[in-house]
């Protein structure tokens, strides 16, 4: 390929909105061009990258009895009616209407089109087990998409479906899926990504595992032991507090607290830290409005996720209203209306002087023992970990908390989905079964846009050869001389004769200073260097984009060497 001829720009300055280096760097360097919000077009470069990801990601699937196929984009509603997932998930799902008034939805997860394709096919346990994948484009209204391939609307996605007669099986089978995304994110580039535990989410299902690539710039944050392998995401982080009772509670006062709302206010009047308080915070249910709160120790924050798990539906923050049945900046668990469920997470557990708002317009209470006062009480852990925790694994004060990048998931479904759509299989004696499923995800543009935001410095992207969109990069400087123009020409022919990658940049009239910026701004691997002063000294300068290497070789063993150099590239990631 002459780089003359590629189809995109390249840009010196970084663009005013991208906040993070990949976004940027991929918009600068021609990989992928902005369309809408949260929608990209992928321009020849970015193609080859998400192309070879692809490709290893067949590698590895296949390798596991994988089965590839291609489920709609648009599917129609009744099959997200049959599992209930239709009016469950909210705006992300995206409905629509054909010109029959017939309803349909645009794919953003293909469970059910899983089910739908392998019922009449999975009748029997003899066919048993399956897993069935594809590579599809999918869309899914993000409320926030941000950070150019990281987080977007429309997206390409690698998901996997397995099928299993019983829970032993999927359990085998998932360890399977789990050892293979370790060699796919080996290899294109980011051996750093960790597994962590995690919540289904909309996915359902009791067992999932997320892995994530450890950047500052991530969503997500992973809590990790210092002391023992325990990893897990935040929203499933078990978290525990072991309070220590001082025995000497104090009777219970109701203390006028004029104009003090928040957890601050209330703990300066009172001259106690936060820890000594009972944090509320309220939400509302989805599906009618009533009101839920969450009470918590001050200096810890509520899980959403837990607390939603808790309720068993979504839930949203609350609009407390004047005909609502709490008292807004002072509610507290005692003297709470019947009309409003609450639940008390474990850090409160053994406090036996709390301040807490009184649910009386201007007044908290002092000395609050939620034992005593109300009497046996089912603690729940539906707190957010903090820094130094205690670890549920090997229980010391070890946990740590980073950012993360989500690059792969996987679920064990159970029968989540087969249930529901009555996709049932005959057993061995004749009785009828639902099968347990397994899915595997892998959304291929943020890998892509991962592995740029992992490795790269101030000048481009670093890629490892196994995704590089080429795997040489020539540079001819001064092209108008004859013979460095035919050096470089004999080399591009010589190269391209062995299959190798390779993209020339034979541009006349731009200065060796432009080309090195738009080769960095590539981030090919192997970088070759044809110039009159080296073709002088009959070399030629090889480097690679790490600048690890930087060699002047004969040129009549450059070949050789480059084949030397790009086999050991591509070792260091198989």
């Amino acid at each position: 390929m002459k780089l003359k001829n590629l189809v995109s720009q390249r840009f010196k300055e970084r663009p005013a909105d991208c906040l993070i280096d990949s976004h940027a760097l991929m918009l600068r360097g021609g990989f992928m061009k902005y369309v809408g919000n949260g929608i990209y077009s992928e321009l020849p470069a970015l193609r080859r990258v998400t192309s070879k990801i692809e490709a290893i990601i067949r590698e590895e699937m296949d390798a596991i009895d994988g089965q590839e196929v291609l489920l709609p984009v648009v599917m129609p509603a009744e099959l997200w009616q049959e599992s209930g997932r239709y009016d469950s998930i909210a705006n992300e799902l995206v409905r629509f209407e054909d010109r029959n008034k017939s309803k349909l939805v645009l794919g953003m997860t293909h469970e059910e089109a899983a089910v739908h394709l392998v019922r009449e096919y999975g009748q029997s346990y003899q066919q048993y087990p399956f897993m069935i994948y594809q590579i599809q484009r999918k869309f899914r209204d993000e409320a926030r998409p941000r950070a150019g391939m990281i987080r977007v609307r429309e997206f390409t996605m690698k998901d996997a479906y397995s099928f299993h007669t019983s829970q032993e099986d999927l359990d085998q089978y998932y360890q399977k899926c789990y050892e293979a995304y370790q060699r796919i994110f080996r290899r294109v580039g980011i051996p750093e990504v960790v597994a962590v535990a995690s919540d289904a989410g909309m996915m359902g299902g009791s067992l999932s595992h997320e892995f994530m690539l450890l950047n500052e710039v991530g969503e997500d944050s992973i809590v990790l032991c210092s002391e023992c392998d325990y990893r897990a995401n935040m929203e499933a982080a078990v978290n525990i507090v072991e309070n220590v009772s001082s025995g000497a509670g104090s009777a219970l006062e109701y203390i006028a607290t004029p104009g003090c709302k928040t957890i601050e206010e209330v703990c300066d009047y009172f001259k106690v830290d936060v820890s000594a308080a009972c944090k509320a915070v309220v939400y509302q249910k989805n599906s009618d409005d009533t009101y839920v709160v969450a009470f918590v120790r001050g200096d810890y924050s509520v899980n959403e996720t837990k607390l939603r798990n808790l309720v068993g539906e979504e839930l949203h923050a609350a609009e407390i209203t004047a005909d609502a049945p709490l008292v807004a900046g002072y509610i507290g668990p005692y003297g709470l209306s019947k009309e409003v469920a609450y639940y008390c997470d474990l850090s409160l557990k053994g406090m036996d002087s709390l301040v807490a708002g009184a649910n009386r317009e201007g007044f908290h209470l002092r000395g609050l023992n939620l034992e005593r006062e109300l009497g046996q009480i089912d603690y729940a852990d539906i707190a957010k970990v903090k820094p130094g925790g205690i670890c549920p694994c090997c229980k010391k004060p070890a946990l740590a908390i980073q950012r993360g990048i989500e690059v792969g998931n996987i679920f064990q479904l159970g029968a989540k989905y087969s249930e529901p759509m009555h996709m049932q299989f005959a057993a061995q004696d004749g009785t009828m079964h639902y099968p347990v499923m397994g899915c595997y995800g892998i959304g291929i543009g943020r890998l892509a846009a991962s592995v740029c935001e992992a490795h790269h410095d101030e000048h481009g992207p670093v890629f490892p050869m196994t995704i590089a969109p080429w795997e040489v990069h020539i540079c001819c400087i001064r092209p108008d001389d004859e013979e460095t123009k035919k050096a470089a020409d004999r080399l591009y022919e010589e190269l391209a004769k062995q299959k190798i990658e390779v993209l020339y940049d034979d541009r006349e009239g731009v200065r060796g200073g432009q080309m090195f910026a738009d080769a960095d701004l590539i981030g090919v691997p192997i970088r070759v260097i044809v110039s009159p002063r080296t073709v002088k000294e009959d070399k030629i300068e090889v480097t690679t984009r790490d600048k690890a290497v930087q060699e002047m070789v004969e040129i009549s063993e450059s070949l050789a060497y480059i084949m030397k150099l790009r086999k050991r590239l591509y070792e260091e990631f198989d």
